[in-house]
Parts: structure tokens; C-alpha cells; sequence
């Protein structure tokens, strides 16, 4: 994620969700397609793990950024 959005609401979050899958979906997609089609298990496990990494990161980022500024008292 590249440019900072500020999440206010609700629907604020549903439009950055929608967005960082389209994102996901374009970028890690493909690699996940072509290693299902034309790879070994192997590719397609690291393919997948792959796309499960970006969808943890792009999670990470979000409830980071929800929580900046709490404290823990």
C-alpha cells in the first residue's frame, strides 16, 4: 500500500478493502493461476503462500494504523 488513507468509518474501510483485493487479486492472482496451471506443488505452495502473505501484510497495516495513538492503560 503505497499512498496513506485515512479510515474514518465504516465505509471508508469497505472501500479500502475493496480496493486492496482488487490490488492483491491483480498482482498475486496471476501467480497463484499460473502456478495451479503450469507448476509443480511446489509452485503453487509457494504461490499461495505468497498471496497469504500480502493479504497478512495488507491486514497488519490497516489494524496498525487503527490503533495508533492507544495505549494499553
Amino acid at each position: 500500500m503505497e499512498d496513506a488513507i485515512q479510515i474514518d468509518n465504516c465505509g471508508d474501510f469497505g472501500l479500502w478493502a475493496i480496493e486492496v483485493a482488487k490490488q492483491i487479486v491483480a498482482d498475486q492472482g496471476f501467480e497463484l493461476a499460473h502456478a495451479a496451471r503450469d507448476g509443480s506443488e511446489d509452485d503453487v505452495r509457494v504461490a499461495g503462500n505468497a498471496l497469504g502473505q500480502v493479504i497478512t501484510n495488507a491486514m497488519m497495516e490497516v489494524f496498525d494504523g487503527s490503533t495508533e495513538g492507544v495505549t494499553g492503560e
